[in-house]
């Protein structure tokens, strides 16, 4: 009984994909023209999608914002976190001085000491406040009230 089902399914199959095979290539034939019509129209219409994307390409917006800025006060220095963190004279003089934005070689030029001193100072102020570059020094240094 299975042989029969079988063959009968097999045959069914084979027909079928003729009979698509047929239509496909009576499709293809008969409207040849507009098929490649349609796939020239869709080249074409996406390369101008994209070229009008590249050409007007996305403008930057600046957007300017005034920000207030409370008037300068007199700074205070906080002693008490100065005491508490063990910081020298020295290390807080060069703390301020990385604040300026100087280089090691500008700091040691300034302050009439070797740039290895320097380098010797300042890893023993990031060591006290925990900071890992000067940036983060100098700003735990303000947080804390050490610098202005």
């Amino acid at each position: 009984m299975r042989k029969p089902v079988l063959l009968y399914g097999l045959l069914g199959g084979v027909l079928i994909a003729l009979l698509r095979t047929i239509e496909y290539r009576y499709l293809v034939v008969e409207h040849s023209v507009e098929i490649y019509g349609g796939l020239v129209a869709l080249i074409f219409v996406t390369l101008g999608i994209w070229l009008g994307l590249r050409m007007t390409g996305r403008r930057e917006r600046v957007v300017v914002r005034d920000v207030p800025v409370p008037a300068a006060s007199a700074f205070i220095r906080n002693d008490e976190k100065l005491a508490a963190i063990g910081m020298t004279r020295r290390e807080l003089e060069i703390l301020e001085l990385i604040a300026k934005g100087l280089s090691n070689r500008e700091i040691a030029e300034r302050v009439f000491v070797s740039e290895n001193t320097v380098k010797t100072h300042s890893s023993r102020v990031f060591e006290k406040l925990g900071a890992k570059r000067r940036t983060q020094a100098v700003q735990l240094g303000k947080e804390l009230g050490l610098i202005p």
